[in-house]
């Protein structure tokens, strides 16, 4: 009897554990702090470095700072009030190299009324990076340099093919890869316009 009773609790201990803290995937909280991306640097949980309105304060999702493949200064809250898809990306990654092209074409697309941002990350090596960004054809869009994974972990993305929408007002949805050209005018059009 205190045999099935243990396991009863045991087992009961076990489901708890299995419950539910966090956010759904598809709506990912907005991180505390903001982060830093290459060589950038972090300000202030609440501040920014873009000039806002009242009306337009920079959503948490959006402070950050990182620098391109380039190796330009690239700052989130230029991005505060506009539809923005971020693309998370690696070089190695099958599934990015067949979407790329796609990703090329939506920003082009749409190049008047949503911002493209590519996050290549997940690999040490930004040469391995603007190959990719040749080969596939995404070299019109904006491609941060996230070798050091900071960005993925302030959006909280886990992998790659990911893509996240903010709207104007900072509302965020998520999708995961791999997605065709339709399939991505299909959700911009449903979250951000």
């Amino acid at each position: 009897m205190k045999r099935l009773t243990l396991s009863v609790v045991t087992l009961a201990l076990a489901l708890a554990a299995c419950g539910r803290a966090t956010e759904p995937a598809d709506t990912p909280a907005p991180p505390p702090a903001t982060a830093t991306a290459g060589t950038g640097s972090a300000a202030p949980a609440g501040s920014s470095s873009a000039a806002t309105t009242p009306a337009q304060q920079t959503p948490a999702t959006l402070r950050f700072t990182g620098t391109t493949l380039e190796g330009a200064a690239f700052d989130g809250a230029s991005l505060t009030g506009k539809p923005v898809v971020f693309w998370f990306w690696a070089p190695w990654c099958p599934k990015c190299q067949a979407e790329g092209p796609a990703v090329a074409k939506i920003a082009e697309k749409y190049r008047d009324r949503v911002t493209v941002v590519g996050v290549a990350g997940l690999d040490p090596s930004p040469e391995k990076m603007k190959q990719f960004v040749d080969r596939t054809g995404t070299s019109g869009l904006p491609q941060l340099n996230d070798t050091t994974g900071a960005l993925y972990k302030h959006f909280r993305v886990t992998s790659q093919s990911s893509y996240l929408f903010i709207s104007p007002d900072g509302g965020t949805e998520s999708a995961t890869g791999p997605l065709d050209e339709d399939e991505l005018s299909t959700l911009i059009e449903q979250h951000l316009l």
